[in-house]
């Protein structure tokens, strides 16, 4: 499975890291909230094991955001508080299930199995900026009716800054989301690929593709 671990605390977030690395799975890693929703709406995952203090965005509020953006990825909360007022909360806000700490790991496999049985609703079919339109079925970019060829990376890259479009992505949320946790690909090679983006994306007005000093980049018209 593709899993995305959201845990700020690292020591915990390594310790699930490893143990489902070494099950056979593949483990994207979040140290915030905003950075989990970042990662969350630009990647397709099969679960998302989700703590519920998170600095920035709490986990509540990232299931219920994701929910509300018609993101149903089936999400497993982890917590520290077993009363049953914080159980209800975090079901009602839209999580599948819910595990408090300190568990068994094997429980938590269980648990990480079953609720990834219950699947998810197939994201939006395009994406639409200005007049550029990707589709993630066939792995179609066009500006103005006009395919544009791109590289895997490139694609990966540009299909994360249209599922958040005017939204300001962070450098580590790209490096984390495109090239995947523990990468030694540094922030060099991440505008080297923005630059090769914008060459063949960026023909033309309206420049969509913006740097934003010293934090990352965005896509929006205008």
């Amino acid at each position: 499975m593709h899993i995305l671990v959201v845990e700020d605390e690292r020591r915990m977030a390594e310790l699930l890291r490893r143990g489902l690395t070494e099950e056979g799975h593949q483990v994207a890693v979040a140290r915030t909230g905003l950075e989990g929703y970042e990662i969350a709406t630009s990647s397709t995952f099969d679960v998302i094991v989700l703590d519920v203090m998170l600095p920035q965005m709490d986990g509540m509020t990232v299931t219920r955001r994701l929910r509300e953006a018609r993101n149903q990825t089936p999400v497993l909360m982890l917590t520290a508080r077993d009363a049953a007022s914080d159980v209800v909360a975090g079901l009602d806000c839209g999580a599948d299930d819910y595990l408090t700490k300190p568990f068994a790991f094997d429980v938590f496999l269980a648990r990480l199995r079953a609720v990834s049985r219950r699947g998810a609703i197939p994201r939006p079919v395009i994406l639409e900026v200005a007049d550029v339109r990707l589709d993630p079925a066939a792995r179609r970019v066009t500006r103005a009716a006009v395919e544009i060829p791109l590289t895997p990376r490139e694609y990966s890259l540009l299909e994360l800054l249209m599922r958040n479009p005017g939204r300001v992505i962070t450098r580590d949320s790209i490096l984390e989301s495109v090239w995947g946790h523990g990468s030694d690909v540094n922030e060099n090679t991440l505008e080297a690929f923005v630059r090769l983006l914008r060459l063949k994306l960026d023909t033309r007005e309206p420049k969509l593709i913006q740097t934003v000093r010293g934090i990352g980049y965005m896509m929006r018209a205008g």
